[in-house]
């Protein structure tokens, strides 16, 4: 009489065990630092909501005739803090968030009396946690 083999033999299951940990020696590297990645997503974020903001801001502007409630972007240096803070809600450039802060560039390229009323400038935003740093370009639309 023939036995039936019930199981795997242990030779078949070291084999297994030794391609799961192939596996997750190649695999585990790129799930755990991801901060990096983290930290792009969330800087692009910052930057196009910044970007809407005055793209909105520009509209109230321009329907706005008392221009009551609306921020005037005319400046020469635009890509600050101080004057590009006011547009966002739930997140304060210049200030730390959850460890990470996001600031502005002042350079001469957010210059928005050379572009003018409904004209856009290109301001770097910069997000920083620990010694991670990224960036991200915002499209300003400067108000008269």
């Amino acid at each position: 009489m023939k036995r039936m083999q019930k199981g795997f033999t242990l030779i078949e299951l070291v084999v297994v065990i030794v391609i799961l940990g192939i596996l997750a020696a190649v695999a585990l590297p790129k799930f755990i630092d991801l901060t990096n990645e983290a930290l792009d997503a969330s800087t692009q974020g910052v930057a196009g909501a910044l970007s809407s903001s005055a793209a909105i801001n520009y509209g109230a502007w321009a329907a706005n005739s008392a221009k009551v409630g609306v921020a005037t972007i005319n400046a020469a240096n635009v890509c600050t803090d101080a004057i590009l803070g006011g547009l966002l809600t739930g997140t304060t450039l210049g200030t730390a968030q959850n460890g990470t802060t996001y600031t502005m560039t002042g350079s001469a390229a957010g210059n928005c009396s050379a572009a003018g009323a409904g004209g856009a400038v290109s301001c770097t935003v910069f997000g920083k946690k620990g010694a991670t740093q990224r960036s991200a370009t915002a499209a300003i639309t400067c108000t008269g």
